[in-house]
């Protein structure tokens, strides 16, 4: 996938959720983050966005904290959400190519511009699904126009970037590891293959089968996408399921 896949995924994606969000209103409970009602949900998602979009806007070199979150609600804070998206959308589309600003995960991608395309496309894509959840039913699938390379793709951004950073805690008091595998989701149609090395120290993780594994954790790549957010259960898991588990409490960014 390209900048211009992700920036068409974050278009989309952002405005299914403000429609998901403004169907269930602002009172509605998100079951995918139990402590959130849709307001929380659409005033982080927005301060999100706006915060995103002052590093590309401004080129901004250095990390900046998060605005304050809206004292808005009900439909204002929608629309709100909307311009929000709106904006970040934007700015991305006319920012050049050669941006450069401050990111935040180690092998953030090839360039600046590239890494907060698809950081926000992912970011929205997830949250999108939180707002269709707060409806109830079934929340449509992830990116539905490239499904597996797209979560194929934020599969790696979780397990390469964000639990690469000294903040993960996703940890073990001994050596331990775990195969993740997304069936049939590479152009070709073999399995997308990740090994994740556990220790004391944050996370190792290859893309490939690396060394004999004490558990996988397998399934479509976009249900496994969604579980490795801790959005759905792990589609299948074989071997020690006490790392699976270790994933639902600590694997949380």
């Amino acid at each position: 996938m390209d900048t211009a896949d992700f920036l068409e995924t974050l278009d989309r994606e952002g405005r299914l959720l403000a429609a998901a969000a403004e169907a269930a209103g602002a009172d509605a409970k998100v079951p995918t983050c139990p402590e959130w009602q849709v307001r929380d949900l659409l005033r982080h998602t927005g301060a999100v966005h706006r915060w995103a979009t002052g590093f590309v806007a401004e080129a901004d070199p250095a990390p900046r904290p998060f605005g304050d979150l809206p004292d808005l609600d009900g439909a204002e804070l929608v629309a709100w959400y909307r311009d929000s998206h709106r904006l970040l959308v934007d700015t991305l589309a006319a920012a050049p190519a050669a941006l450069e600003c401050w990111t935040f995960l180690p092998a953030s991608g090839p360039s600046p511009l590239a890494f907060w395309t698809r950081r926000q496309a992912h970011e929205t894509t997830v949250h999108r699904y939180d707002a269709e959840a707060a409806l109830g039913g079934t929340a449509s699938p992830v990116a539905p126009d490239f499904a597996p390379d797209f979560a194929v793709d934020g599969i790696d951004e979780l397990l390469r970037g964000f639990h690469a950073r000294s903040r993960s805690r996703l940890r073990t008091e001994e050596p331990r590891v775990v195969r993740v595998r997304a069936l049939a989701a590479t152009p070709d149609g073999t399995d997308a293959v990740w090994t994740v090395r556990l220790s004391a120290e944050p996370p190792v993780t290859v893309r490939d089968a690396a060394d004999e594994a004490e558990a996988e954790l397998s399934g479509p790549a976009e249900q496994l996408y969604l579980a490795l957010w801790n959005r759905e259960p792990v589609p299948s898991v074989t071997g020690d399921r006490s790392l699976a588990e270790l994933w639902r409490e600590k694997g949380r960014i």
